[in-house]
């Protein structure tokens, strides 16, 4: 019987990488260009909130002389969130294509309610000053990174203090959100009040009280994007409410209209016009840095400056690391790859936001949950920055969320920021006090940058007290004397003129 000869085998050739491949090293860091596309997709919904967030906190404060973000007299909603999403769609571009890193940037919170409630608010201060300073912080913070004294800057202050500041604004922010949705409000015979006479009423209290628990309830079952889907159920139902109901807007009959205490908060959830247009930029290139320093004077200007900074360095540096190791990206000497070109983009991030007039841009944290679902490289930061580019074409709808159906976001985020506090040892008494100092001052003076400086001089005193002056970095002693002068500033001025 005759037999074919068997078949002569071929070496199999090896897939040539796609230059999208090699341009980004998917292949080489373990990825696919589909988990790329997929993880920046995620990135994008667990963060785009900022995109309703950023113009609900920045966009509804007037400054000094009663003008709005945008211009005009009347808050500009849809403006801001057509700035917010096009300075994050660009730098998150960025880092994707020059870091390469799976990193995305969008405004800080925290970042913008400083500017919100502490620096607009100062006489003479406008929305064009207050982002000519955080023009001056990306740029301080640029040459810091460059120079390589941004590493010492980190040093100097104690790891606890950092933490505190954390867990300080998780408070003041979360406060910001009951207020805002008039969940807690002035009383009579107490600073504060549950609702508007001690109990929950209306139908605004309750869309609140849905979106939180329904984002509580995401959260705990690990949902991906939980704060959006809250933010957008609450903002359904709240439609559905008012289309039946007719609740209207809030009024405390001060104006001399009828009164409306159980009234949407901000804005009343009806869409009165086509959800899509061409974006208003008119945001963008609202920045005057002379004219911030003049308001703040140069002590002022000198202290809010150094609270952006701080806020900047600390959440960079940690953000950065828990996406480095969600996605196993940490070398063995506990660098990051590029970690050079990370840090210079988050700086330019913060000048951008600054000339967006769309306050501080800085890395997010929740981009770790795009890492989570397979992202490894910069494709999938410049998939999550083309989302958000795409996102200002929506910036009308921002205009009919109130406040109870996405404030509910804030107190989220308080939330994530006070789970830091297990970390500070209270039974040590030169951490507990000035840690306290901070967390409790913030919420209850309405100020960020108080709770700030009083932990920081705190700090300082109880360190020379017990006689350990020489523990104190040199540079914690010229941070004190700043906040020193920041709080004595009005009687200096009264002294100087």
């Amino acid at each position: 019987m005759q037999t074919s000869p068997p078949p002569t085998s071929t070496p199999d050739r090896a897939v040539e990488p796609s230059a999208l491949d090699r341009f980004f090293g998917i292949t080489e860091r373990g990825s696919s260009v589909g988990r790329e596309v997929r993880g920046g997709i995620v990135t994008f919904f667990a963060m785009c909130y900022i995109v309703v967030l950023n113009p609900l906190i920045i966009g509804t404060v007037p400054d000094s002389t009663g003008h709005y973000l945008g211009g005009g007299t009347s808050p500009n909603l849809p403006a801001v969130a057509a700035g917010t999403a096009v300075v994050a769609g660009v730098l998150t571009i960025l880092m994707g294509t020059w870091a390469k890193f799976p990193l995305a940037l969008a405004a800080g919170l925290g970042l913008n309610a400083v500017l919100a409630y502490s620096v607009v608010p100062l006489p003479g201060m406008t929305w064009a000053g207050a982002m000519g300073l955080v023009v001056i912080e990306g740029i301080l913070v640029l040459v810091l990174v460059l120079t390589g004294f941004r590493r010492a800057v980190f040093n100097a202050v104690p790891p606890f203090m950092k933490t505190a500041i954390g867990v300080g604004l998780g408070l003041f922010i979360a406060f910001v959100g009951l207020f805002n949705a008039r969940f807690i409000t002035p009383a009579d015979g107490t600073p504060v009040q549950l609702g508007n006479d001690g109990s929950i009423a209306g139908w605004p209290a309750a869309v609140f009280i849905f979106g939180l628990v329904l984002m509580f309830a995401l959260f705990v079952r690990r949902v991906p994007g939980a704060i959006l889907i809250a933010i957008v159920a609450a903002t359904v139902l709240a439609i559905v409410i008012e289309a039946v109901v007719g609740v209207g807007a809030y009024s405390d009959g001060s104006d001399g209209s009828p009164a409306n205490p159980t009234g949407w908060s901000l804005n009343v959830p009806s869409l009165t016009e086509s959800p899509v247009r061409m974006p208003d930029f008119s945001t963008l290139f609202t920045v005057d840095p002379v004219g911030g320093i003049t308001a703040a004077g140069v002590v002022g200007a000198i202290a809010i400056v150094f609270s952006l900074l701080l806020a900047d360095f600390f959440d960079t540096m940690g953000t950065m690391v828990a996406v480095a190791s969600e996605g196993k990206l940490l070398q063995e000497d506990g660098d990051i790859p590029r970690s050079q070109r990370i840090l210079v983009v988050d700086s330019l991030a913060a000048i951008a936001g600054g000339v967006g007039g769309v306050s501080s841009n800085t890395s997010y944290a929740e981009s770790a949950s795009g890492v989570a679902e397979g992202a490894r490289t910069g494709l999938a930061a410049v998939v999550t920055g083309i989302a958000f580019v795409l996102s200002t074409l929506l910036s009308p709808l921002v205009a009919m969320v109130p406040y109870e159906a996405a404030t509910p976001a804030l107190v989220m985020v308080g939330f994530l920021m006070m789970t830091q506090v297990t970390s500070i040892d209270f039974s040590d008494v030169e951490k507990a006090i000035p840690s306290f100092l901070t967390i409790m001052l913030m919420p209850f003076t309405y100020s960020i940058t108080v709770g700030m400086g009083a932990g920081f001089l705190m700090y300082v005193v109880i360190r020379i007290v017990r006689g350990r002056a020489r523990d104190v970095h040199w540079l914690m002693y010229v941070v004190a004397a700043m906040f020193v002068l920041y709080f004595l500033r009005g009687p200096l001025e009264s002294l100087l003129t």
